[in-house]
């Protein structure tokens, strides 16, 4: 049984698969790849997790801590682009590890991709909702309190836990069942709405930094690193750098675990590889193209935002139009709250995408249920039943849950992902070196182990309650996969076939 857990899905198996009649449409291109991962990667953490860390973790010093995130992704997202064009087929990570690290190792980052793109899909509604507020708050409208957010809220200043006055988040469970049922009608919908979306906000993004660089202030970013250069712990123990009121780390480094939830999205281009009408081209050209022009704009905003209001006075809900509102540029709050709405509708629409992708390629090989998970509707082409679950599972997230904890919690999730895909990429190389790459990874093993260094680095510097949020989520995935998966596994059954096979014709020769 042990040497099952292990075993692994061959590239000519991926290969093979690929040749099935229930596949996903074969519709984007390189530019809608692109602006897949656009979509998915500037929306709430430009708009949002920007204010929260600059005032929370790291201040001014915030652009450094956007460019060592950055650096982690570039790794990651080039290991990413090989795989992708070796295994053009839905599941991301996912399928990656099943064909380098074996059975369990697949399940348990498939498991973690569940908890990345839920956790971060929710993360997201949450802050369309408090832009959306923002927005229509302009035109003297307002959402009842008891339905403006989440019931409870967490400080982490003081470390404590506070009532809110509402019940529930009105506007992000509207928003995440709108963007549910545009997923189901299909992705050739899906992609020219993004795309739309995309076109808005860059446009928006690029207003905020032309228009806000003429209020930026030098004297804001003395001290320019109020809480230091470091924040690095081990499960929660800082060994180096200062800790906040709630005992979690402060400083560059933590903010840079804080805001590599602006990043996730490149990763999600290459869920979308069995939709990709080039995959072996346009998927490395969607991942790394996205990734350069967001690193780009995140360092820009960064810049601008801080300048213009001091870290310990920014808004943590929507710091940029707040901030536009503080120089007296109303029109200007107008605008970007507007492009906010759009903006950060896109990702949700990318993530939500994402999700019901990697469910269905864990479907496939049998490890979930694939009546449900790996059902593809037979006029859109969509895996439509996941989907509405994915819907259902963001929006009660979404509704109920603070910004703060669902933030940490997907950035320790997409960290170890980002782990797993650069040491698959080294067991690869060693195990079939000679397979066919199309997109090869450049200085092979030092952009690998960097990516798996740079990516710890952050994962220790995030609180020690996101480890152990971790470690439950992951003990209930196994739990899963020993009570379902190992029986129902595809590849287990197919080889018990094979070896009955080998047995019988062994019998009858003797």
């Amino acid at each position: 049984m042990v040497h099952h857990l292990f075993k692994r899905k061959s590239l000519g198996l991926l290969h093979e698969e690929m040749k099935g009649d229930n596949r996903l449409r074969r519709v984007l291109g390189p530019w809608s790849l692109t602006s897949l991962g656009v979509g998915c990667i500037i929306g709430a953490g430009i708009f949002v997790i920007t204010g929260y860390a600059a005032h929370f973790k790291a201040g001014p010093a915030l652009l450094l801590s956007f460019v060592v995130a950055g650096m982690a992704c570039i790794f990651s997202a080039l290991c990413y682009a090989e795989f992708a064009s070796m295994a053009p087929v839905a599941g991301s990570a996912y399928t990656y590890a099943y064909a380098t690290l074996g059975e369990l190792f697949a399940w348990i980052i498939g498991w973690d991709l569940i908890l990345e793109y839920t956790v971060a899909s929710a993360s997201v509604a949450h802050g369309w909702s408090k832009y959306f507020q923002n927005f229509i708050g302009m035109f003297h409208i307002k959402v009842p309190l008891v339905f403006s957010g989440a019931p409870f809220d967490y400080n982490p200043a003081g470390g404590i836990f506070m009532y809110t006055g509402s019940w529930f988040d009105l506007p992000a469970l509207v928003i995440v069942a709108v963007i549910t049922v545009v997923l189901v009608i299909g992705i050739h919908e899906s992609s020219r709405f993004n795309n739309v979306m995309v076109a808005i906000k860059v446009s928006v993004v690029v207003l905020v930094i032309v228009v806000g660089a003429f209020y930026v202030k030098a004297a804001n970013w003395h001290p320019f690193a109020p809480f230091g250069w470091a924040g690095l712990s081990i499960f929660g123990h800082t060994i180096w750098g200062q800790t906040g009121a709630d005992g979690s780390p402060v400083g560059m480094l933590a903010g840079a675990a804080m805001i590599f939830f602006a990043y996730i999205g490149f990763d999600s281009v290459s869920t979308h590889a069995e939709e990709a009408r080039n995959p072996q081209r346009d998927v490395p050209i969607g991942i790394i193209v996205s990734l350069i022009i967001c690193t780009v704009l995140y360092i820009a905003v960064t810049i601008v935002l801080t300048g213009m209001v001091p870290c310990d006075q920014i808004d943590t809900d929507a710091p940029i139009a707040a901030a536009f509102q503080r120089v007296g540029l109303r029109w200007g709050q107008f605008i970007i709250s507007l492009g906010a709405v759009a903006g950060i509708t896109s990702v949700m629409l990318v993530l939500m995408l994402s999700q019901p992708r990697v469910l269905l390629a864990m479907a496939r090989d049998g490890l979930l249920p694939p009546s449900f998970f790996a059902a593809v509707h037979p006029r859109f082409r969509t895996p439509w039943k996941s989907t509405i679950l994915t819907g259902i599972a963001v929006g009660s997230l979404a509704s109920l849950i603070p910004l703060g904890i669902l933030a940490e919690l997907v950035n320790i999730g997409t960290l170890f992902a980002f782990v797993i895909v650069c040491t698959s990429v080294l067991v690869m190389r060693f195990i079939n070196p000679q397979a066919h790459r199309p997109f090869r990874c450049p200085f092979v093993p030092v952009i690998p182990l960097l990516g798996v260094l740079f990516c710890l680095v952050l994962m220790f510097s995030l609180p020690s309650a996101n480890w152990l949020r971790l470690f439950i989520w992951m003990a209930v995935g196994i739990i899963i996969y020993f009570l379902y998966g190992r029986h129902h596994s595809v590849l287990a059954r197919r080889r018990a076939a094979e070896h009955l096979t080998h047995k019988d014709s062994d019998t009858r020769q003797d």
